[in-house]
């Protein structure tokens, strides 16, 4: 199959470029400059430039492009970056694929902020959107799809939950505090706290590419877990205590309304990926935290 790729330089984008490569794929990735190689093809978002070639070539358009919220103050001009640097470069990919190709497909990333901050209950893909300021840019960012899906393009958007791995996501958060035994929760741990290892991440796109799906799917493990299970695994992995717990407060003050990812509870569960049949690699937190330190310590896992 033949992709086309925005945001291929991200955490996601790069284990997904390199799976699909080994697998025997092709991919074009969408780039913000010249392009250097016959795998690139340039575009500008914001001038509303892409070749309708590039994207009329595609088996499958995925699209992870967005700025970065973690660790970030979601609020005046970096929340409106956040915010136009998904719907701008969404409704363009939307609207060529409209007009070049609406018998293709394309894969939204989206994130799991959509559902707010809805406490214990568990929320399948049918869940509303949420009263947060997320909540408001990623229906922003899902709705960009609208001239893609009125134009009977299959789209899935992808609603990812905490990413982790052993670098960027959530690693960069939890793991310097972790591995120093300096950390047991994030507020008082009992937040459900949904997460997917970066190698399923990777699996689960390229798994989408192959389905007959339209619509919303959660991308989270199959277990619920909390703030404070994750934590203790991964400091489990480490072979380091777990000890701190950092209150909610210096959490909210460090990134602000960001902070509702870390501390509010998300009970995310994947009905939609297990009605597809999709089978994890990394299905609970303690295999996926000690492939993320065996990772670190430079052994090399078979995954």
């Amino acid at each position: 199959m033949h992709y086309v790729i925005a945001g291929s330089s991200g955490l996601i984008g790069t284990a997904l470029v390199e799976r699909l490569r080994k697998s025997g794929h092709t991919c074009t990735t969408l780039v913000r400059r010249e392009a250097r190689t016959e795998t690139e093809s340039a575009w500008d978002p914001t001038g509303g430039m892409i070749d309708p070639d590039v994207i009329a070539s595609a088996d499958v358009v995925i699209n992870l492009a967005g700025a970065s919220i973690g660790g970030k103050r979601l609020q005046g001009a970096y929340l409106e970056k956040v915010r136009s640097s998904r719907t701008v470069t969404t409704a363009l990919l939307s609207t060529t694929l409209a007009r070049t190709r609406p018998d293709g497909r394309l894969i939204q990333a989206s994130a799991m902020g959509y559902y707010g901050t809805p406490g214990d209950h568990p929320l399948d893909e049918t869940a509303p959107v949420g009263r947060t300021v997320l909540a408001g840019v990623v229906d922003e960012w899902e709705s960009s799809t609208d001239a893609a899906v009125q134009a009977g393009v299959a789209v899935s958007l992808v609603r990812t939950s905490h990413v982790l791995a052993p670098w960027g996501g959530l690693a960069d958060r939890l793991l310097p505090l972790v591995r120093l035994g300096l950390l047991r929760s994030m507020g008082n741990g009992s937040q459900w706290m949904p997460w997917i290892s970066l190698v399923d991440a990777a699996r689960a796109f390229e798994f989408l590419s192959t389905r007959d799906h339209s619509g919303p799917i959660n991308l989270c493990s199959p277990h619920e877990t909390t703030n404070r299970e994750v934590i203790h695994a991964l400091a489990h992995a480490a072979d380091r205590p777990s000890l701190i717990p950092v209150p909610g407060w210096i959490i909210r003050a460090l990134i602000g309304p960001a902070s509702h990812d870390m501390l509010n509870s998300q009970r995310l569960v994947p009905t939609a990926l297990k009605k597809l049949g999709f089978e994890w690699t990394h299905p609970t937190i303690d295999t996926a935290a000690e492939y993320t330190m065996e990772k670190l310590a430079g052994i090399n896992p078979t995954h």
